[in-house]
């Protein structure tokens, strides 16, 4: 009889060895362009991704983590859905990730709120896309976040007459409407607010306009890539700084682009939530683990959206320990509050957009003649002004 009962407790040992054995991993995809015109967002991810598990490993709550990568390679809508509605049926997810652009992340959101996915958005700025499903959460940015902090950097410098320019599409629109309304009621002047087609190619023309305005300052908002590039050359080889008109901006001469953009984008002001140069343990340490892990990456935004969003989808695994319990992994991740790269940020309880540091920031070059965005004047925990209400 005692034979029976040992090897009973043995084989009820065994069998929960194999249970766990057995466990299925918590699975997490992430959507987001890996190849094609945008795939510097998806490669900046990507390592981002894999310097946080390098930090942090690669299990939380008790749980192995399993990503999932979908290449979505620019604005498809219709794709979007798709790719969410294969994670969550046939991949099983139980978070999702990434999402570059705004109508994308509109297509996704009824798909995540019937299967209650916990979703990370990664980088589209538009304020309206938390309100697309309560299951959403943001660690990027909005435009308003980042152009009310410039507006009033602006006015703080004694600049009083601007023309905006920006590209012609929701974006370019939130930042338009938020600068303007901040720096009119500041007692500033608009003189012009010019909309550029995406397709631009050519900016002279629209330079040359800003410089028979003759206005102190000039604002822009461009998507990054060549864009911008057109932009802050033109406004080089149309010689505005000499005539006293200054640059400011807002992701424009993004770090992996400051090569590609060269001298013409020295002296670029802009605000933004995070330069490469940012002083801090954080910034280092993330720094560090991203050059280990991908020699070629840089440390820029569009990988520390990356990285902060795992910070954001490890913290609910941890919090639910690797259940599937969506409700409660969307409490734990409002009012988190933790220590990035870019430093102290939370997730705002009401709108589960992320609170976080606005930088002032100038294109100058370090001793070996790189070209970088120095820091200088910090606007603390900015919500989105993008909201009615921001906390």
């Amino acid at each position: 009889m005692k034979t029976c009962k040992r090897l009973a407790a043995l084989a009820g040992v065994l069998l929960f060895g194999c249970a766990v054995a057995r466990a299925e991993p918590v699975k997490v995809g992430i959507i987001g362009p890996f190849s094609g015109p945008f795939s510097s967002f998806g490669e900046g991810w990507k390592a981002a991704i894999d310097a946080y598990q390098k930090l942090h490993g690669k299990t939380a709550g008790g749980q192995d983590i399993e990503l999932i990568f979908r290449d979505l390679t620019g604005p498809n809508p219709s794709e979007a859905k798709a790719l969410a509605q294969e994670l969550i049926i046939k991949n099983k997810v139980q978070y999702i990730g990434g999402v570059v652009f705004t109508p994308n992340a509109f297509a996704i959101a009824p798909v995540v709120e019937e299967a209650k996915i916990p979703t990370v958005i990664f980088n589209a700025a538009t304020s309206s896309v938390l309100e697309k499903s309560k299951y959403f959460v943001r660690t990027s940015y909005t435009l308003p976040q980042i152009t009310v902090p410039i507006a009033r950097f602006m006015l703080d410098e004694g600049v009083r007459s601007v023309v905006t320019m920006v590209s012609d599409y929701a974006p370019g629109a939130d930042a338009e409407a938020s600068f303007v309304k901040t720096f009119e009621a500041g007692g500033g002047k608009v003189i012009e607010k010019v909309r550029v087609p995406l397709k631009t190619t050519d900016f002279g023309p629209f330079l040359q306009r800003v410089k028979g305005s003759a206005p102190q300052a000039l604002f822009i908002f461009f998507p990054g890539g060549p864009p911008s590039y057109g932009v802050i050359k033109a406004y080089k080889d149309n010689d505005l700084r000499s005539t006293g008109i200054r640059l400011f901006g807002t992701s424009e001469a993004d770090e992996k682009d400051l090569p590609a953009i060269g001298d013409a984008a020295l002296g670029l002001e802009s605000g933004m939530f995070y330069s490469g140069a940012h002083d801090s343990a954080s910034n280092s340490e993330f720094v560090a683990a991203l050059k280990a892990v991908a020699p070629a990456a840089v440390a820029n935004a569009t990988a520390l959206e990356g990285f902060d969003g795992m910070a954001a989808i490890y913290h609910m695994i941890e919090a639910t320990k690797g259940q599937r319990d969506p409700d409660a992994a969307m409490a734990a991740i409002r009012g988190f509050a933790w220590e990035s790269p870019r430093g102290p940020v939370r997730i705002d309880p009401e709108s589960r957009h992320i609170v976080q540091n606005v930088y002032i920031r100038k294109v100058e070059k370090d001793a070996d003649g790189k070209l970088f965005h120095k820091e200088f004047k910090t606007y603390e925990q900015q919500p989105d002004f993008g909201r009615a209400d921001p906390k």
